[in-house]
């Protein structure tokens, strides 16, 4: 977590940066793919991966963040935080942007889009032009430096992960099936796994915390934000500093369900990117908060800059295929995730989160044990 104040009329800097967050003489920061961005007037173009800024220049402080938004960051002319709780009257620092906010408190804001970092193109016409961007897929995935242990749920994305990398599994649900999957599915691959077994009484007892950490009251963000949170509070427990997930695979390779009535359509490349644009604003958000509540290292081996180059040139026919009468989401991941899992897991279709979970069930049974909808009892603990 990031936090800095500009204190009276002497401008006295207060300053603080939580682990995984960083501190190096006048800038704090978080940044996924670079030990130490490099400041500029356009970062959004030259720094890789995802990150967000503070820096503290002679004439103002520089603030900003990826194209994709990554890391969430907000300001107002004397504070700046991950978290928009903690500064007065915020604004969001929107993903792709630079500001600079003089001592004055004078603003200007630069925009940098998603199209001027990543080139969309679905420009692999034939198989073999596929097969060399999936190669180089695999490639980045298998030579990333692998984070402590992995968020596991036993389906191809979290599985191809486990795969490549020799580190324990954790695995929360509330769901006796989904545990038995998951059991299966670790010792299939020979990896240790951790299971974090919660009830009813779990979800209620976390719930106001997640809430505080995603700063949302919907019931979609905090139904996912639950087994996240738990997964990595498990993981601090174990001692672990970082925690890999498998987040963006579905948006880069199809795996949403919402995907099939486009299947065979060339719109579904553009929705596809689409979709991969506001991960940020979607899903990460949300997540990175959550890991900066709990002081671990949220890190997400498929959103390397390099793979998201290489995606955004593969067709949607290849990402969402009709083959032998069915349709298969991800099939250009299910590809590659063949050469190292059984088919039983490479091809298991998966429920999201927060139903395979049951998550979205207790949080619905609590909120009735309450007499309310989840979307009012959430917007009560937030205060809104």
């Amino acid at each position: 977590m990031l936090y800095a104040c500009i204190q009276d009329e002497a401008r006295r800097i207060i300053a603080n940066a939580q682990f995984p967050c960083k501190q190096k003489r006048n800038m704090l920061y978080d940044a996924s793919e670079v030990e130490e961005p490099e400041v500029s007037d356009r970062m959004p173009l030259e720094v890789e991966g995802f990150y967000s800024v503070v820096a503290f220049k002679t004439k103002y402080v520089l603030l900003s963040r990826d194209v994709i938004g990554g890391k969430p960051l907000y300001y107002s002319e004397t504070e700046f935080s991950s978290f928009r709780r903690l500064v007065k009257n915020a604004r969001a620092v929107n993903p792709g942007e630079v500001v600079k906010v003089g001592y004055e408190g004078e603003i200007s804001v630069e925009k940098f889009s998603f199209d001027d970092v990543f080139e969309a193109d679905p420009s692999a016409k034939d198989e073999g032009e596929v097969e060399q961007l999936m190669e180089a897929i695999e490639k980045k995935l298998s030579s990333f430096k692998p984070g402590d242990c992995i968020a596991f749920s036993g389906g191809v994305d979290s599985s191809l992960l486990a795969a490549m990398y020799d580190v324990p599994l954790i695995s929360v649900t509330a769901s006796e099936k989904e545990e038995e999957h998951v059991k299966w599915a670790a010792r299939e691959l020979g990896r240790e796994l951790h299971v974090l077994k919660f009830d009813e009484k779990t979800v209620e007892s976390v719930l106001p915390e997640v809430v505080t950490a995603v700063e949302e009251a919907s019931p979609f963000h905090v139904s996912i934000g639950i087994p996240v949170y738990l997964a990595l509070k498990k993981a601090k427990e174990l001692g672990f500093d970082s925690m890999m997930f498998g987040q963006g695979a579905d948006e880069l390779f199809g795996g949403y369900k919402k995907y099939e009535n486009y299947a065979g359509k060339e719109e579904l490349f553009w929705i596809l990117k689409r979709d991969v644009e506001m991960l940020g604003v979607n899903n990460l958000e949300r997540d990175t908060k959550l890991a900066y509540r709990v002081g671990i290292n949220l890190m997400t081996p498929y959103l390397q800059w390099d793979i998201i180059r290489a995606v955004m040139k593969i067709p949607g026919d290849y990402r969402v295929r009709k083959e032998n009468g069915e349709i298969v989401r991800k099939y250009a991941l299910r590809k590659i995730a063949e050469k190292y899992l059984p088919k039983e897991i490479a091809y298991r279709q998966k429920k999201a989160v927060q139903y395979s979970t049951r998550t979205v069930k207790l949080l619905d049974r609590i909120a009735r044990s309450r007499k309310t909808t989840p979307e009012e009892m959430l917007k009560e603990m937030l205060g809104s």
